[in-house]
């Protein structure tokens, strides 16, 4: 098959989206499959890449680390007819989403739509954030969802939402795989030596975006409180973004900043190094579709301390592969990482084996296999248009620009104001 796989987010951006993506479409090619990315430019782009089609954009949009591309040139079109799409796959339902249904439509091809994020609790990148924005962005996907061909849900706790939001489109769980030998092994002593973290530390770890959505402030109150009760414990985090600031002024409120340790944006290998130095795997995010990060941390055989929330509470058995947090609170997620610190050797040996097992059943092959199979089938099945979903999305997108427009002229006409007074 040919597939086309357009994204709002690529390699070098560091983010599950942009990750789930490139691991697809590595294991598609593997098969023997044809793939075209389709996806906006980034910084640091590395040159002379195989069949991705970078689309000019806004570098680093409202202070995030996104960016958003800008309208598409006529070139696409060259490109698309020497590739001869069997099949479109959307990876966002607005900018390059619509690109996507564009082409679908136009070429009579059948549309995929996975449903990565709650895109809700991202509305505070976009000027004007407010309730009815994120209602805005709720309705923007479920109409998108409701013109695809099939939608693929990361989780089952994903799935359910969608249904229950309205999604009628058939929707299959297809979770973003984990390449469980890549972090198998690490030089895990090596890392802490490179970061200066004693070889006896009891380390406790988070890899991600540094971003608001993610909850860090939360987190990383929480672990300078366990490491106060512990105070030979180190925070390792892998990973930059905005709220990288935050994190060092709550250890510094604490006077535990020799304790924290952000290594920033890792290559694979000194990844898997990084989780090989962590002894267990903190996480707070409530905004995940699917826990990406947690089942690369099992791979490396490590315990997850998270909590309750969609794309979590499908990887992390509490008791079992780690510990599930019912209620949020710091006393909570440090108590929660003091009993995985306190646990007798064979105890947490247990623990790192069931980890393990929990990292094998979300292999990429199996993934991948998943989506395949459900793109041959939509191949062979008759084109269908949907004009009656086709206007409540254009419906909705109207409504968001309008939103916006009446904000920005609120926003510019304050600012005149303050200017001229």
């Amino acid at each position: 098959m040919n597939i086309v796989m357009v994204t709002n987010t690529f390699t070098p951006h560091v983010g599950g989206v942009a990750r789930s993506v490139e691991r697809f479409c590595a294991e598609y090619r593997r098969a023997g499959h044809r793939v075209l990315v389709v996806a906006p430019e980034f910084a640091n782009t590395e040159p002379g890449e195989q069949d991705v089609v970078r689309i000019p954009a806004i570098q680093h949009f409202n202070g995030s680390d996104f960016s958003v591309v800008l309208p598409v040139s006529g070139l696409l079109t060259d490109v698309l007819d020497a590739f001869q799409p069997d099949i479109v796959h959307a990876h966002h339902p607005y900018l390059l989403g619509m690109t996507a249904l564009r082409i679908a439509r136009y070429r009579e091809l059948p549309l995929v739509f996975t449903h990565h994020t709650l895109y809700e609790q991202y509305t505070h990148y976009v000027p004007g954030d407010s309730p009815r924005m994120q209602r805005f962005a709720i309705e923007l996907a479920i109409h998108y969802s409701n013109l695809a061909d099939q939608v693929f849900a990361p989780s089952e706790s994903i799935a359910a939402l969608l249904r229950k939001r309205g999604t009628q489109t058939a929707i299959k769980v297809v979770p973003t795989g984990v390449d469980v030998t890549c972090f198998q092994q690490g030089d895990g002593m090596g890392f802490r030596a490179a970061m200066d973290i004693p070889a006896d530390a009891f380390v406790v770890g988070h890899v991600g975006r540094l971003a608001q959505e993610k909850n860090l402030p939360f987190l990383a109150e929480s672990v300078a409180i366990f490491i106060k009760q512990n105070p030979g414990a180190h925070f390792l985090v892998a990973g930059e973004g905005p709220a990288e600031q935050q994190i060092h002024a709550i250890f510094a409120k604490h006077k535990l900043s020799e304790h924290l340790h952000i290594a920033g944006i890792l290559n694979p290998e000194q990844l898997a190094a990084a989780y090989h130095a962590m002894d267990v795997f903190a996480f707070a995010s409530k905004s995940e579709t699917q826990g990406m990060v947690l089942t690369e941390a099992m791979a490396a055989g490590l315990p997850v301390v998270g909590i309750d929330a969609s794309g979590v509470r499908e990887v992390v058995n509490n008791g079992h592969n780690g510990r599930l947090l019912y209620e949020e609170t710091f006393e909570a997620m440090a108590a929660a990482l003091t009993w995985v610190a306190e646990l007798p050797v064979a105890e947490r040996q247990k623990l790192q084996q069931a980890a393990y097992k929990t990292a094998e059943t979300f292999s990429m092959t199996h993934s991948a296999n998943k989506a395949l199979a459900c793109y041959e089938s939509l191949c062979q099945q008759s084109f269908v248009t949907r004009p009656e979903a086709f206007e409540q999305w254009q419906h909705v997108l109207h409504l968001i620009k309008a939103e916006w427009d009446i904000i920005k002229g609120v926003v510019d006409a304050a600012s005149t104001a303050i200017i001229e007074s």
